[in-house]
């Protein structure tokens, strides 16, 4: 046999082995043995595997009492408990700012007291002053 014939034969494997077209009618010469290595993605089974891992679920913080609290002390109990996200507002619906925190008194909060929260949600805690009393 000559060598181009060999060749030949050989490609031909490869492309039958590569295309699942090999049948039990058409055997492969017993002379030619070729191996076929091909490149490519992971393997579907390895991603399923990598997407199938549980999902862990975020802890989830109670959110603490701080109704009467001074601003400061409900702030740094708010931010104790894991919360970190935290906004102000004037209880008397004038926008003004929350300067001088031992100033103001808390008036209510939201999410309220007992509620469970992601670390990352926003605490709105309402206040007036002391001297709007």
């Amino acid at each position: 046999m000559n060598r181009s014939h060999v060749r030949a034969t050989a490609g031909a494997v490869a492309v039958l082995a590569v295309t699942g077209a090999c049948t039990a009618q058409a055997p492969a010469p017993p002379q030619a043995e070729v191996t076929v290595t091909v490149a490519g993605p992971p393997s579907t089974r390895n991603v399923a595997r990598a997407s199938a891992a549980p999902v862990s679920k975020p802890q989830l913080i109670e959110v603490p009492d701080v109704a009467g609290m001074n601003h400061q002390q409900a702030q740094d109990t708010i931010q104790a408990a894991g919360l970190h996200n935290l906004r102000e507002v004037d209880g008397k619906g004038l926008g003004r700012p929350l300067l001088v925190d031992r100033d103001w008194v808390q008036a209510g909060q939201d999410p309220p007291a007992g509620a469970k929260v992601a670390a990352d949600t926003t605490i709105t805690l309402t206040a007036t002053m002391y001297s709007d009393h």
